[in-house]
């Protein structure tokens, strides 16, 4: 973005101000363990503190063997049923799972056919904007960050609703089941109309079809011909189930529980989730593989060559390749150790597309440095539990054979997420409780005041 003066510029005055605020925010790293705080709220084993209770979803990384708490591998768990078992379920090719898989973590029961079929029905319902909402709100100003897009529209529906701040039970799942609707086109429209502004493309606005799924919807909106295969529709549908929701532990989820705590309304509680999966920490880690796997492509000479693509592994480890952070992006996850099963259930998918889009190599390449990354990390690094390719290791690849824009793969995690935000709003306001408010402790010695003639 150009500006016309000089308001996003770093000036002297600033960089020096800055120093004296680095310095005064950095806090001796020492102290966290002189007081035993749980820095990230995790301890050194990646355990969280405990702050909740939720009947919504469970994250299993362990098993007790003789009385001790090890390893094993991951299984994820919405409203007590197995992921896996869910994703079995929808076999058929018709069968889409995400509307379904809502309706679980919304009521806590599966939905019969007849259920399913008013629930689809009342999402295509909400699944339209207010008279004048594109033009005057989506296609104004649009922002090179389609998460802020997406923030932006979900503050502003804010004012098109007259009972905004009613935070009673019905009026905020009718509030959530519109912004469920809603997110697809909050994001489409808002990148359409980006790359038109900013890239000259040309604008597509297409209506949605009621009859559609929200994957199917997405795919729908988005291509100019709105044209997909039922694979791709599937492969779609299948990551929104994954990234749906996973335990009220994860940043995004447990700020919507933190900020409906205060009481506020949807549109600020969801905005605040929004503004914490945007982070790259967060919800933007399958960008960093892709683009880690492009860099990848460009240096290493033969992609098929094992000892090669080791080295350039351990380059990445050791600071010396790609961004120089020191990480395999898509490799390990703060809970899971020996698997991600959302990694698993999605890798199959993931391959089946690939043969679809003759991108077989491009898979095999990352199937090799799936296998080569946990070696390579033991061998170099320190690990206090077992390293294994999380969901972000494949749905970055899977994105990019939907054609989908690099742009849109944080929103998509948002357009999934946003059925587990609103699951854990009203379980927090279910609950009735108190604010939240997490202790801090000050390690700022008192001082006597200096008078400002004295300074």
């Amino acid at each position: 973005m150009h500006s016309t003066n000089n308001f996003c510029e770093i000036t002297p005055e600033l960089s020096k101000l800055a120093k004296l605020c680095e310095k005064a925010a950095t806090i001796d790293p020492a102290l966290y363990t002189e007081y035993d705080v749980k820095r990230g709220l995790r301890d050194l084993n990646g355990k969280g503190v405990l702050v909740g209770l939720t009947e919504i979803s469970d994250v299993c990384a362990t098993k007790i063997v003789d009385g001790n708490s090890v390893p094993a591998h991951g299984e994820l768990y919405y409203r007590g049923y197995n992921v896996k078992d869910i994703i079995k379920g929808l076999s058929d090719e018709s069968h889409f799972g995400f509307e379904e898989s809502t309706y679980l973590l919304l009521f806590g029961k599966l939905p019969s056919a007849d259920e399913l079929k008013m629930f689809s029905s009342l999402l295509a319902e909400y699944r339209t904007l207010p008279t004048g909402f594109v033009r005057d709100i989506i296609m104004k100003a649009p922002s090179q960050d389609m998460m802020n897009t997406l923030a932006r529209s979900v503050l502003t529906l804010y004012s098109y609703d007259d009972r905004a701040d009613d935070i009673t039970i019905p009026n905020v799942l009718r509030q959530c089941l519109e912004l469920i609707s809603l997110f697809p086109l909050f994001s489409v429209y808002g990148y359409q109309a980006y790359k038109h502004y900013h890239d000259g493309a040309s604008l597509y606005i297409h209506t949605p079809d009621p009859t559609l799924s929200t994957a199917e919807t997405i795919l729908h909106i988005l291509r100019p011909d709105s044209q997909y295969t039922p694979l791709e529709a599937k492969l779609l549908d299948i990551a929104l189930i994954l990234h749906m929701e996973h335990g009220g532990g994860n940043n995004s989820t447990f700020t919507t529980h933190l900020v409906s705590s205060s009481g506020t309304d949807t549109y600020s509680a969801i905005a605040a989730s929004l503004g914490s999966l945007k982070g790259p920490r967060h919800g933007g880690a399958n960008i960093k593989v892709v683009k880690m796997f492009e860099d990848l492509k460009a240096h290493v000479r033969d992609c098929t060559d094992e000892e090669e693509v080791g080295r350039y592994l351990s380059a990445l480890l050791n600071k010396e390749a790609f961004d120089h952070a020191g990480l395999i992006y898509g490799m390990g996850h703060a809970v899971y150790s020996l698997s991600d099963p959302r990694a698993i259930l999605f890798r199959s998918f993931v391959e089946r597309l690939s043969r679809e889009k003759g991108r077989e190599e491009e898979f095999a390449l990352y199937a090799m440095v799936e296998r080569l990354a946990p070696e390579i990390i033991a061998k170099e690094r320190k690990i206090y539990k077992g390293v294994s390719p999380n969901v972000d290791f494949f749905s970055g690849f899977a994105y990019s054979m939907l054609d989908l824009p690099l742009e849109l793969y944080t929103p998509i995690f948002a357009i999934a997420r946003i059925a587990g935000w609103s699951a854990h709003r009203l379980e927090e306001l279910s609950y009735n409780g108190k604010i939240m408010r997490p202790a801090y402790k000050s390690v700022q010695g008192h001082r006597a005041y200096i008078p400002f003639e004295q300074r």
